[in-house]
């Protein structure tokens, strides 16, 4: 058993105690896991560096990862599942995607029970520390990675940083977001190069190594840093820069990735006392978002779901809002949280059939669902998951796994109030983002996924934009097809996120690259069609857009102020509320039937939103036990609507 150690830290009651229907009480338990993997096995042998790690007397590599469960104080009570979150750069986000819990602004400890969704249900919930450059805190969980050596010795070799500023400033962080940097190996390092662009495939400019240099500022004085770069110039918002440097750090950034099998493997099979969950599992889930679900799918790539033993590891995988792309997870100077960087994360397989090749192969497939938004296929990539690579053909389904599209959703769940500010970077929208609240969609998932694995049901269909039936289209097509409402301004589809064929030299089979990476031709960027009011016509369409009250997007371009108004945020969508009466919209030279002409009456409203909530339940695509949560939904929005305040923001 990888796992060799369960250090308990802490113990206490959950939610102060509180009863979740037929299951109870719930208890927290947090601690740290110690692992020891050895280098040899079949199982690990697609880790990077990893032989290349210092080992034990046993000849093992150890590491350790953060651990929180939350599980029934009396197990006979739960459902026996294991449902197993890869944390969001640190964070917990689970309980916000399935429980409807308030997002929250600054991550804390706590983690709020929402509606008790997981819990009424039966699940043992767990988070598992997995990402190397995570900084640790009681709210954020990591994990500790062996660094590759090399005789001894620190690995050296070129890394890659691309950010796009929001915020005017002068020193910046060697790291994707607030991570552990690469450190710069030499802060004189001739060689090292700096460019800007205006948008992603424009043409980089250089800017002369003489007017920024490995710094930081310290009061009135620029100090040298190994972790920060300062530009003499400043960072211009709007402008994508990009830094190619040497680093001498070289964790084994896979090792994360045996983190999440290990400690899947342990909660199920292990028969110690030492484990929480010995004897009360019959299934373990996976679940992953944004980086994660990317996580979980080159998980799959690799065919690590087998334990060192050759037991399969999760019955199921639940990747969301992952797109088709896989990421940096298992590559020497591997950034985790990079999206956006030509890469590794770049590279093919796409399709589900390639993608789960390998574990075929090997065995222990798992059954897989994946749910994407509209800002998947708004930022270049997702409709590689199910189209040939030239665009041109859409592949069959794949017997193991589901796809659905989220139509007319941002990336995270939308709510009100409104809003347009990211906090987390400063980063702005033009207009209002995205209200959709897709939770209901996740719930069915999982719920369907379950009884696929446990009792043989299978789930409903795919359920996403085709080129068969004409509703994936190109970017600039739906953009063409958007109704013309005065003061939208539409973002450049030549000039917004995609993606290229990238070469990264000889070694990058080895998960060695070289950088910058040589791009070459443009995958196609393909999503989905819109109807008269603007909204997607592909995918599980809620009531929010077969009985809507606005216009919803995938996409909202970039706010003057922030630079680069004919690009978008990427993650962002937008709400545009029809006009209230047909008067307002005349006077307004809006194209979109008003409130008044669409509905006589909030009732008749709301009758028909429980209609098509009833139809989607009846195709398993929502839950029984939800249509009243989208119907209150539709009536908070309806309400929004018909306050009258202007459609964009002033």
């Amino acid at each position: 058993m990888a796992v060799v150690r369960f250090e308990e830290l802490s113990r206490e009651p959950y939610d102060g105690g509180s009863e979740f229907g037929a299951t109870g009480a719930y208890e927290r338990i947090d601690g740290r896991l110690h692992f020891a993997v050895d280098p040899a096995n079949p199982a690990n042998q697609a880790i990077v560096d990893l032989a290349l790690a210092p080992r034990d007397e046993r000849g093992r590599v150890r590491f350790t990862a953060d651990f929180c469960l939350l599980r029934p104080v009396d197990p006979s009570r739960g459902n026996q599942r294991l449902f197993l979150e890869a944390p969001n750069r640190g964070r917990k986000l689970l309980n916000r995607q399935l429980n409807r819990a308030a997002a929250e602004a600054t991550p804390t400890r706590d983690i709020p029970s929402g509606d008790g969704f997981l819990y009424r249900h039966g699940y043992a919930v767990g988070w598992i520390g997995w990402q190397w450059d995570v900084i640790r805190s009681e709210a954020l969980m990591g994990l500790e990675a062996p660094l590759a050596l090399e005789g001894g010795r620190p690995v050296f070799g070129p890394t890659v940083l691309r950010f796009q500023p929001s915020l005017a400033h002068h020193t910046h962080l060697l790291a994707d977001r607030v991570h552990q940097p690469y450190p710069a190996a030499d802060p004189d390092e001739a060689g090292a190069t700096l460019t800007v662009r205006d948008f992603d495939d424009d043409e980089p400019r250089v800017i002369p190594r003489d007017r920024w240099r490995f710094a930081r500022e310290e009061g009135d004085e620029i100090v040298p840093d190994r972790e920060h770069f300062w530009l003499a110039d400043g960072f211009e918002p709007g402008k994508i820069y990009e830094l190619v440097y040497t680093t001498d750090r070289a964790p084994v950034v896979g090792c994360g990735l045996l983190a999440i099998r290990d400690v899947a493997s342990f909660l199920k099979y292990d028969a110690t006392p030492e484990n929480p969950l010995a004897g009360a599992l019959d299934y373990a889930y996976g679940f992953g978002v944004s980086q994660d679900g990317r996580l979980l799918r080159h998980f799959l790539w690799l065919g690590l779901n087998l334990d060192e033993e050759g037991r399969q590891v999760f019955d199921g995988l639940m990747p969301h809002v992952g797109g088709a792309r896989r990421g940096e997870f298992n590559h020497r100077f591997g950034q985790p949280s990079v999206q956006y960087t030509p890469g590794f994360g770049h590279l093919a397989p796409f399709d589900d059939a390639s993608l789960l090749e390998r574990q075929r192969a090997l065995g222990g497939c798992p059954k897989v669902v994946q749910t994407n938004s509209s800002a998947e296929y708004w930022r270049g990539d997702c409709a590689l998951m199910h189209i040939s690579q030239d665009g041109t053909t859409d592949l069959p389904s794949d017997p193991e796994t589901r796809i659905y599209h989220f139509a007319g959703t941002q990336h995270g769940p939308g709510s009100l109030p409104l809003g347009r500010e990211n906090s987390a970077d400063g980063a702005k929208g033009r207009y209002w983002f995205n209200t959709l609240d897709y939770t209901p969609l996740l719930r069915a998932a999982l719920v369907n996924l379950d009884r696929w694995v446990s009792d043989g049901v299978e789930p409903p269909p795919d359920a996403h934009p085709r080129l068969v039936d004409s509703t994936l289209v190109s970017r600039a097509a739906a953009l063409d097809s958007m109704p013309d409402i005065p003061g939208l301004h539409l973002p450049n589809p030549e000039k917004i996120l995609r993606i290229r064929r990238v070469d990264l030299g000889e070694r990058a089979g080895e998960g060695i690259g070289r950088f910058p990476a040589v791009e070459g031709e443009r995958y196609p960027s393909l999503v989905s069609a819109v109807d008269a009011d603007g909204n997607e016509r592909g995918g599980i369409r809620l009531p929010d857009l077969t009985v809507p009250v606005s216009t919803l997007t995938g996409w909202n371009p970039r706010a003057p102020e922030i630079g680069s108004e004919d690009l978008i945020i990427p993650m962002q969508g937008i709400t545009l509320f029809f006009r209230r009466t047909r008067a307002e919209r005349e006077a307004a030279g809006d194209p979109r039937p008003s409130l008044e002409e669409r509905y006589p009456d909030r009732d008749t409203f709301l009758a028909r939103v429980r209609e098509e909530a009833e139809a989607l339940a009846n195709q398993r695509y929502v839950l029984d036990e939800d249509i009243d949560a989208i119907v209150a939904n539709a009536a908070e929005r309806y309400d929004e609507a018909m306050r009258g305040e202007p459609i964009m923001p002033g």
